[in-house]
């Protein structure tokens, strides 16, 4: 029996390595092509490693494309719509899984249903929206209607519904307001909800390139994946340039992924995603 088992962990990891090893080629290429000299990487064959290693791409990005303007429009849209998204969300979970009122049930069903809506249905209205309040072409465009998700509230609601009731009611009858309770109980209980949430809302909005391509009309406040989008458009014979572009773009949510999955992972495990 113990044979057995080992035999079939084996066999899982047999699958798993060619797997993990077809999964991590296209990013090992990029790093490695953005290495490469120019015109190296569209020889044939196609080189794995760079020959002669140069940075002389990187070096291009940042000095002749406005490649840290760029980083920074990202970083600031993103961190803006990651926090604001976490307050918001975390306060409507809140509201959806403490309090009773009348027409909860029928909110939340509406919630639900939103998940339903396809992304794409709603960028003309939006963008209608966006028009009358004056706001296309600027950051704010970008920021206010990711302020809130149907998906974010709904993990927060799932979340704070495990929260045992009497702690809750026995700060009730302390004397705390909702708000108190939501700041100092509620909030700092939901924090590995609150990592994961906030990393993958920040993964969507630095990897969202639909929208601000809409809304931004400006070169000047344009984000990564449109400045990238420019950059293939343009410079699409360039490709180690572009892999480069696509390093920068890459890296710095990768990067956060590691650094914060000690975080995340046991939310997963717990199943804590389960109605995603």
């Amino acid at each position: 029996m113990r044979v057995r088992v080992s035999g079939s962990r084996l066999f899982g990891y047999l699958w798993l390595v060619p797997l993990a090893l077809l999964t991590a080629l296209p990013l090992f290429w990029m790093v490695s092509a953005s290495l490469m000299p120019g015109g190296a990487a569209t020889t044939y064959p196609v080189p794995l490693v760079p020959h002669r290693p140069t940075l002389e791409h990187y070096v291009s990005l940042f000095e002749r494309f406005h490649m840290l303007r760029y980083l920074g429009n990202s970083l600031l849209v993103a961190g803006s719509i990651t926090l604001g998204s976490l307050l918001l969300n975390a306060l409507a979970g809140y509201a959806f899984a403490m309090l009773r009122f009348r027409g909860r049930e029928r909110l939340l069903r509406l919630v639900l249903a939103v998940l339903l809506i396809p992304v794409q249905i709603t960028i003309l209205p939006l963008f209608l929206m966006m028009r009358a309040m004056g706001l296309v072409g600027t950051f704010a465009g970008v920021i206010l209607p990711n302020l809130a998700s149907a998906l974010g509230i709904f993990l927060m609601y799932q979340f704070m519904r495990t929260f045992p009731i009497s702690l809750i009611e026995a700060a009730r009858m302390d004397g705390a307001s909702e708000w108190q309770i939501f700041w100092r109980i509620a909030l700092p209980l939901s924090r590995p909800m609150l990592v994961t949430l906030g990393l993958l809302t920040f993964m969507s909005a630095w990897n969202d390139f639909l929208w601000p391509l809409v809304i931004l009309t400006r070169q000047t406040h344009y984000t990564l994946p449109v400045a990238l989008a420019n950059l293939i458009g343009e410079r699409v014979q360039d490709v180690e340039l572009v892999m480069a572009g696509s390093v920068v773009t890459t890296m710095p949510v990768l990067l956060l992924f590691l650094v914060l999955q000690r975080y995340y992972i046991p939310v997963l495990l717990r199943g804590g995603l389960s109605g995603m």
